[in-house]
């Protein structure tokens, strides 16, 4: 956790381009009743900037001086300062600048929501709240880098505050509570792994932010940095008088805020909107409404018109609606034309001129969808569609998954007990060496001998024997490598479609449960990693669009590559499940040094060795061979390498996604 004091951040209103962007974050000023912005978007794009910057167009406020929860001395007070003042004694006020809160990715749900004073509880024998960074946050802006790599846990913590405006704590024998109102803000780079959708509709608004193609504007963005980086005194001071004049434009918006009204149609046209549109969360609608009625506030109007609802669900919904995996999070203009036809002309009383900051950049925020790299120049390769996935929400499962689902905890992940300090703290026990000290639980075990221990000036006696530490569960996520057969054999007999068919629908799968998912695939003379281990879904996608087929097949060569990739992974996170799922019709033709057949074998084995599980996915065809026979080395390589074998002939499109989705989850849970 830190705080962006005085940091030397570029002014707000010198950012070049990025509208949008910066509209969500006055809006959210104005108004942190909207719910906050999402901020989709590559590395480089001013996301952060523009966050840290926010916070100096931002009006000081008045806090209850030396107050850890920076109360408003009119109202909203904590606990204390709320007895202090019924007490009839005066509190202290001083004025600061709103504060930027960075939120560590690391961070413990501890650090998040507070705990025990471990100091006064030895000292002075109570148990008193140690405040945490809910508590330095409130009336501030929190800022999430990298979002959609934060602990599930601790991001539905940090939202339900954010929805309620308070923290609850009731833990380690603790029960307290102070206010925790903040604008908040999460970035993110999608190519890294997208949100689940419980957690995308809990922002308020969305926006996605591209790097600027324009010549003449990133000129303007190395001129700028450049004059900032020398001189950034006096480059502030040439842009005061317009954070100066951005600074009033959010006061009086707020100040008007509360007489802007919004008619009866225009929210009625909200609501099928939305239903039209197939969004299903109530916040939608709620948060198209407080949003069109901050448009109005800033644009100085106390009444909301359509062209403000617009904006507002430009803004809105596109991370709320119903999409097919892969497609970027954007609303048609068109339909969202259509939809708001119902609202009828009578609703837009208001010139057209009184909403023309209210048109936004939204149109921005869509995507075309870039075309797929060029799959290479060799004249034998082609490249062939992803087959059709399979639908996993409506697949028939055998009973080994069913079995499976039951030992399922929170619906997203088994979990299992944490060897390090990561985790929610669940249950406390005799120290086993991690130091991990659950504290609550040490103090009631010493508790009951204070009268017979001398506490030799402190006011508890801890004696070793008392020593407790925490017990924590933390989610158990695999690793899992697709290793592809991208070789002209199977591009001859088009079953490459149906791989990737099967590996799109269990990257689908892989995507809901978190794990990372890594593409190796091998053809002509070697190996490549197409796809790094990630959860972006996106990301995947286009790799698998471009994955051409052609040439021998060197398999020895993909399972080196695949196995290097989860040994990576292993190094990184000593937790991780490791998984590889061959894909190959096993006609292995291309050796790495040797032998073809005892060097593939050996590889097997050595991957046995490092604990990787194996799946392979025989797709050799042998329709039209008389004795079945199959040429290729996959039975054997499963058998080596210790893993499970299916021919896919044997299987159907549903089948072959449970067989892979039964072996990763028997290595998280094994029945």
């Amino acid at each position: 956790m830190s705080y962006q004091a005085r940091r030397n951040v570029l002014p707000f209103t010198a950012i070049v381009g990025q509208e949008t962007m910066k509209r969500a974050l006055i809006l959210n000023a104005v108004n942190p009743g909207i719910g906050g912005v999402l901020i989709r978007g590559e590395k480089g794009t001013a996301k952060s900037t523009a966050v840290r910057a926010l916070a100096d167009v931002l009006p000081e406020i008045a806090v209850v001086r030396g107050c850890p929860y920076s109360c408003d001395p009119d109202g909203g007070l904590c606990t204390v300062c709320a007895e202090k003042k019924a007490s009839g004694e005066d509190l202290d006020v001083e004025r600061r600048r709103v504060r930027v809160v960075d939120l560590p990715l690391g961070v413990t749900e501890d650090r998040v929501v507070g705990t025990v004073d471990v100091e006064r509880a030895i000292r002075e024998g109570k148990v008193t709240f140690d405040p945490g960074l809910l508590a330095a946050v409130n009336r501030g802006v929190l800022y999430i880098d990298e979002v959609n790599l934060l602990d599930d846990h601790v991001a539905d913590v940090l939202l339900d505050a954010a929805a309620m405006g308070v923290n609850v704590v009731e833990r380690e024998g603790i029960s307290f509570s102070h206010p925790a109102r903040f604008i908040l803000v999460g970035t993110m780079n999608p190519e890294e792994g997208e949100l689940r959708p419980q957690l995308l509709d809990r922002f308020g608004l969305q926006v996605t932010v591209e790097g600027i193609e324009d010549p003449a504007r990133r000129m303007a963005i190395v001129r700028a940095a450049e004059t900032f980086e020398y001189d950034p005194d006096g480059f502030r001071q040439a842009y005061g008088a317009a954070q100066d004049a951005l600074r009033s434009e959010i006061v009086a918006a707020r100040a008007l805020l509360s007489s802007v009204t919004v008619d009866d149609g225009l929210v009625e046209a909200v609501v099928k909107a939305c239903i039209r549109l197939g969004v299903r969360t109530h916040r939608a609608d709620i948060a198209v409404v407080r949003t069109a009625k901050t448009i109005a506030a800033l644009a100085g109007r106390t009444v909301v018109t359509r062209v403000d609802v617009r904006e507002a669900m430009e803004l809105a919904l596109p991370h709320r609606m119903r999409r097919k995996p892969f497609e970027e999070p954007k609303i048609d203009p068109e339909d969202l034309d259509r939809s708001l036809e119902d609202a009828g002309e009578e609703h837009d009383r208001t010139p057209r001129d009184d909403g023309g900051d209210a048109t936004g950049e939204g149109s921005s925020d869509g995507h075309d969808g870039e075309p797929s790299p060029a799959a290479g120049g060799a004249s034998h390769e082609t490249v062939l569609p992803v087959g059709d996935p399979v639908d996993v929400g409506k697949m028939s499962l055998p009973e080994r998954r069913d079995a499976l689902e039951r030992l399922r905890t929170s619906g997203r992940r088994f979990e299992t007990f944490s060897a390090g300090n990561a985790g929610r703290y669940v249950a406390a026990r005799y120290p086993t060496g991690t130091g991990d000290i659950a504290l609550d639980a040490t103090l009631r075990a010493a508790a009951p001998h204070q009268q017979v221990r001398d506490r030799e000036g402190v006011a508890v006696a801890v004696w070793s024997e008392d020593i407790r530490e925490r017990v924590r569960v933390g989610k158990v996520s695999v690793a899992c490598v697709f290793v592809v057969d991208a070789s002209g054999s199977m591009g001859a007999l088009m079953r490459m479609e149906s791989a990737k068919g099967a590996v799109f629908s269990m990257l689908m799968d892989s995507y809901r449960h978190r794990d990372r998912v890594g593409l190796v695939a091998f053809r002509g003379s070697g190996a490549e990693t197409l796809l790094p281990l990630s959860t972006s879904i996106d990301l995947a996608e286009k790799r698998l669009e471009s994955l051409p087929t052609g040439g021998k097949t060197p398999l020895a060569a993909g399972l080196v590559k695949g196995m290097e990739v989860l040994l990576r992974e292993r190094q990184k996170n000593g937790e991780v499940i490791p998984m590889m799922v061959v894909i190959s019709d096993g006609r292995a033709n291309v050796p790495l040094a040797g032998d073809v057949r005892p060097e593939v074998l050996g590889i097997a084995e050595e991957i046995r060795s490092h604990g990787i599980r194996t799946v392979v996915i025989d797709t050799e065809e042998t329709g039209n061979s008389f004795m079945q026979f199959r040429l290729g080395y996959c039975r054997t390589l499963a058998e080596h390498a210790g893993g499970g074998y299916y021919p896919i002939a044997d299987l159907s499109a549903g089948l072959l996604h449970d067989v892979a989705v039964a072996e990763r989850d028997a290595l998280v849970h094994p029945v």
